[in-house]
Parts: C-alpha cells; sequence; structure tokens
C-alpha cells in the first residue's frame, strides 16, 4: 500500500498564491504518478496536474494549465503543487494520489484532501 497526505491549503485572495505539498509513504517505489485533483462543492471531481516519477514528465487539466506547477523530489517521495494567479473559481477541496502498478496490477491511492479557498 502507500498511504499519502496533502498539507498547504488555506484561504488566499484573488490572484494570489498557494503552494499544496503531498507527501508518500510506504510502498511508494510502486508509484510510477503522482497527481493532483480536485472537487468544488457540487461539482465532480476534476484533473488538475500529474507528474511521472521516472523522468518528471508533467501534465495539466485545461483549467490550471500556465497557472499551477507540478514538481517532485523524489528522495523525500514529495509532489508540490505550486498555484498562481488564483481564481475564486479554484475553490476546492485539492486531493493528492498515487498511482501504482504492481506485477501487472494497477491502483491508486489517494489522502484525505486540502481545503483551498480563493476570496475575490
Amino acid at each position: 500500500q502507500v498511504h499519502v497526505q496533502e498539507s498547504g491549503g488555506g484561504l488566499v485572495q484573488a490572484g494570489g498564491s498557494l503552494t499544496l505539498s503531498c507527501a508518500a509513504s510506504g510502498r511508494t517505489d510502486s508509484a510510477y504518478t503522482m497527481s493532483w485533483s480536485r472537487q468544488a462543492p457540487g461539482k465532480e471531481r476534476e484533473f488538475v496536474a500529474t507528474i511521472y516519477l521516472r523522468d518528471g514528465v508533467t501534465g495539466y487539466g485545461d483549467a490550471v494549465r500556465g497557472r499551477f506547477s507540478i514538481s517532485m523530489d523524489n528522495a523525500k517521495k514529495t509532489v508540490s503543487l505550486q498555484m498562481n494567479n488564483l481564481e475564486p473559481e479554484d475553490t476546492a477541496v485539492y486531493y493528492c494520489s498515487a498511482e501504482t502498478e504492481e506485477s501487472g496490477s494497477y491502483r491508486s491511492y489517494g489522502g484525505q484532501g486540502t481545503q483551498v479557498t480563493v476570496s475575490s
């Protein structure tokens, strides 16, 4: 199993910045990507960003591309999400996940989430 723990959420004004962190523990060698998603009240969960742990290749959702940046510290098994130029529409619970592969079996392990609130 892999355990992930998010931190860094909070309240920020529109136009501001915030950095979220996600620490992974357990069988982290089986993880090949770590990702962020978010869910606003009354809306479906939305993909935010992902990073491939072997080579650092990243991907972003359309709503955040150009404003958010995902990075990793592989030695510390930590992934960060730098969020710039925040908008009220970015208000949501942000979730981190680790996607793993073991013997051809794929799983995703998620955290409890961290609240981000952007005031206008």
